[in-house]
């Protein structure tokens, strides 16, 4: 009544015009129209991987402990006063800092006292375990140079702003001076050069027997390529995988169900051909569904680059204009849920190559790992190695 009021004294019945009134005798009554029994569109869930969230949670403190190792190490005197700790990692991260310190006595002693001013360093132990790390380092150069190779191979002009390999040169295994202690090293495979006023890493010559992807070396070693290859009908099995010679590794959370007409279409991208990471991304039409499958082989071969098969969110993006990658590439990386997995624990979303791990474990871990967790280990902590089974902290001496 109050409505129909309303409508007499402004005169105007235009504006409650999408309001249902039917009449009853002399009284109008709002009639409450019927749906159409349309379903609504099922919610589209992203599948959480609790395993992979933990690798997150877990990380954190042995990553404290790493970094203020390196920090020590980085003194001249091989140890650091507290009052410099705010310096090197800002007043919110230094507590966290002194947290750990407090926590493992078994790595950090502090000392001073009336006369002296209190710093950190590392104990005895921890200095032993430490000074492996140059004998360490020496093993991996070679492998990092292999790596840092096809880095600049996948380029479409074969170099890359050196800003951007400093940004993931942690994840790749890099020292820290590696613009001077390696670069120069291997002038027959790498030269700095301006551009611009940037300086840019370049790739001095191609080499083809590294323009192979570790998705080949894998399906080498299982012998698919001759599978893919031998004319036989091969089906998709119901976890997403198929034996074929342009097939990835699919691993499905454990919630996902996928139907036949899920299955119909994946085992049809899976037999699609695609054209190398190695080649040129400038020679073939981004619109191509081969061109974007290989947008998907070129984000599988940056992951297994890096020691632990992840990169953050940030760090992939970055290398957008030299891989051609396309803008939407989270979209990209959600659609293909079953070889990639972006966490949003820590402080940036991460990205993980889902085949690289079994459950919460690094399958395949590189001499630098190990040694990690060997150092990590003075805290009591044990560690696992999925080719080694379980092992005491000290077992890698």
């Amino acid at each position: 009544m109050q409505l129909l009021s309303l409508m007499r004294k402004t005169g105007n019945f235009d504006v409650f015009a999408h309001i249902p009134f039917v009449k009853s005798g002399s009284r109008w009554i709002l009639f409450k129209q019927k749906s159409s029994g349309g379903r609504r569109p099922k919610k589209k869930i992203y599948h959480r991987v609790y395993e992979l969230d933990k690798v997150m949670d877990s990380g954190k403190k042995p990553s404290l402990i790493l970094q203020l190792k390196s920090i020590i190490q980085s003194q001249k005197h091989q140890y650091l006063l507290l009052r410099d700790l705010e310096k090197q990692v800002g007043f919110v991260q230094k507590w966290n800092f002194m947290a750990i310190m407090e926590k493992y006595p078994s790595i950090f002693h502090v000392g001073g006292g009336k006369r002296e001013l209190p710093f950190v360093s590392l104990t005895e132990k921890a200095k032993k375990i430490a000074g492996e790390e140059a004998e360490v380092r020496k093993l991996m150069e070679s492998m990092l140079v292999r790596n840092l190779r096809k880095l600049l191979m996948m380029s479409v002009d074969c170099r890359v702003p050196l800003e951007k390999i400093e940004f993931i040169q942690s994840e790749l295994g890099l020292p820290q001076d590696f613009k001077n202690a390696l670069i120069p090293k291997y002038p027959e495979y790498f030269s700095v050069k301006d551009l611009n006023g940037r300086a840019y890493l370049h790739l001095e010559n191609w080499d083809s027997s590294l323009a192979v992807t570790a998705r080949e070396e894998r399906l080498a070693r299982l012998g698919e390529f001759q599978t893919g290859c031998s004319g036989k009908k091969v089906k998709i099995s119901k976890d997403g995988n198929f034996l074929g010679r342009f097939a990835f590794k699919v691993c499905f959370p454990s919630g996902f169900r996928p139907n036949m007409s899920y299955l119909d279409e994946l085992e049809k991208w899976q037999r699609l051909e695609f054209p190398s990471p190695y080649l040129n991304a400038r020679r073939f039409d981004t619109a191509d569904p081969r061109a974007r499958k290989r947008v998907v082989a070129v984000l599988h071969e940056l992951l297994s680059l890096s020691m632990e098969k992840r990169l953050t969110s940030a760090q992939i993006d970055a290398f957008r204009s030299e891989y051609f990658l396309p803008s939407k590439l989270l979209l990209c990386m959600i659609k293909h849920h079953g070889i990639f997995y972006i966490t949003n624990k820590g402080a940036r979303s991460t990205v993980f190559l889902k085949e690289a791990y079994d459950g919460s474990n690094l399958m395949d871990k590189c001499p630098l790992l190990l040694f990690n967790d060997k150092f990590i280990g003075l805290i009591g902590r044990r560690y696992i190695s999925l080719d080694d089974g379980v092992h005491s902290p000290h077992s890698l001496t």
